[in-house]
């Protein structure tokens, strides 16, 4: 589907290609990737699972790799967690001299520009990202990306594997694109917590297009933690494609606080027996920030579990929307699926939009859905105003225990630290005393 915008698309990459692999394995999956866009487009406000993303920017933004616009230091990154290798990527671009060495740990991590084609091949997953018409932010990302990781664990029985990635955007969207891209797979029995950050360098608007394609083997077990954290005049389009197989277990925290604009694509297939998949993802919106996520759970094999969760803040006039799809296959009997979708409006302004959908095409399945929208509990608020609290106070009070029962069970307690300090920053000086008291 030729447009304009496909045409610049186009255009952008024949100019940067002097900056691109001319050839292997990586060269024809770039020129498959951009053919793929051309022929579908990118999304538009009139396709069903993108009617709440703000796509307007697109008309405006260039496409071509950008250079790191700025120096970054370790200082302006977050704390590093203990225990985690850090490694950190600058628009795309691995940084060493911010990162543990490339073997600080027993797993294989590979900045893919170093590796060539060898590594675009290895880590790919079972799952092809831009498959599906909803990833098509994948095929920009693989057509464009210099840079990225490629990472392979090996079975680990002992204790798993702890890796830290920061991806920092630091260049302005008029000079171009941010293009992080990961390529994760876990071997049978791996194990792993993997800590995936998404920030900027300093208060400018860049425009952040990430892929992470994810592929965990039979019986491993992936722990992973994803924020983002970008400036409040950034944009942001983020597609994770993954593949669950027999007895693997993957725990998926999402926590999106950031960006003038954020769009997160998540698409997961169940592809073994007993696959586990528990999804839980926090949302904040303030001023005229839009969050939009779209997560698609597909079960293809026999008694498979997805938990998924689900809470979201809109404030100012701000947009937060979660649309979470689950489809059942012809196989998969004995499916569990359970999906608990809730928003809080903040402000009379504010919109919050929760849809829960189901496709089942067999029988012998256990699944059930909640989705609710509302203000605070006018009772609960009450309560907390007769025992002597501020109204202020207790509207934050209520609003922390309404994310709290998702942040608590992130499992490393120093980044739940960090994130609890994060979220404390959204809310006025008493709510933080209170907090700390």
């Amino acid at each position: 589907m030729s447009t304009p915008l496909t045409a610049r698309i186009v255009e952008e990459h024949a100019n940067a290609s002097r900056a691109l692999p001319p050839a292997g394995p990586t060269a024809a999956r770039r020129r498959t990737a951009l053919a793929a866009l051309t022929a579908s487009g990118l999304p538009t406000s009139r396709d069903e699972n993108w009617k709440y993303a703000n796509l307007r920017p697109l008309e405006r933004l260039r496409f071509v790799p950008a250079a790191p616009a700025q120096p970054v230091a370790a200082t302006d990154l977050p704390a590093a967690i203990p225990g985690f290798a850090r490694y950190v990527f600058v628009d795309g671009a691995f940084a060493p001299a911010l990162s543990a060495a490339l073997n600080a740990t027993a797993t294989a991590v590979t900045p893919l520009c170093a590796a060539g084609d060898a590594a675009g091949t290895s880590a790919a997953p079972a799952h092809t990202p831009g498959a599906d018409a909803d990833e098509r932010f994948a095929l920009l990302n693989e057509a464009f990306a210099t840079d990225g990781a490629a990472i392979r664990v090996a079975a680990h029985p002992e204790e798993p594997v702890r890796l830290e990635l920061v991806f920092v955007a630091s260049a302005d969207a008029h000079s171009g694109a941010s293009y992080p891209r990961l390529e994760l797979r876990l071997e049978s029995q791996a194990q792993l917590l993997l800590i995936e950050r998404h920030v900027s360098a300093g208060p400018g608007a860049s425009f952040v297009n990430s892929a992470v394609t994810v592929d965990v083997g039979a019986g491993a077990t992936l722990h992973h933690y994803r924020l983002q954290e970008l400036a409040v005049r950034a944009i942001v389009f983020d597609t994770l494609c993954a593949a669950v197989g027999r007895d693997a277990c993957y725990r998926l925290h999402g926590i999106n606080i950031g960006a003038q604009s954020a769009r997160s694509t998540l698409a997961v297939r169940l592809t073994g027996e007993r696959a586990d998949l528990r999804l839980a993802v926090v949302a904040l919106g303030e001023h005229q920030q839009v969050q939009d996520t779209y997560a698609r759970v597909e079960h293809a094999a026999p008694r498979a579990h997805t938990e998924q969760v689900f809470r979201g803040i809109s404030a100012g006039r701000a947009r937060v929307a979660f649309n979470g799809k689950i489809v059942v296959g012809s196989e998969a009997h004995g499916t569990d699926s359970r999906q608990s979708l809730r928003g809080l409006l903040a402000g009379p302004e504010a919109e919050i939009d929760v849809r829960p959908q189901l496709e089942i095409y067999t029988d012998e399945v256990r699944c059930s859905h909640g989705a609710t929208a509302g203000k605070l509990d006018e009772n609960m608020l009450f309560y907390l105003l007769s025992r002597g609290l501020e109204p202020e106070v207790a509207q934050r009070l209520l609003k922390w225990a309404f994310l709290e029962d998702v942040v608590a069970k992130i499992g490393v307690a120093e980044l739940r630290r960090q994130i609890e300090e994060r979220l404390a920053l959204q809310v006025p000086e008493p709510f933080a005393r209170a907090e700390s008291a």
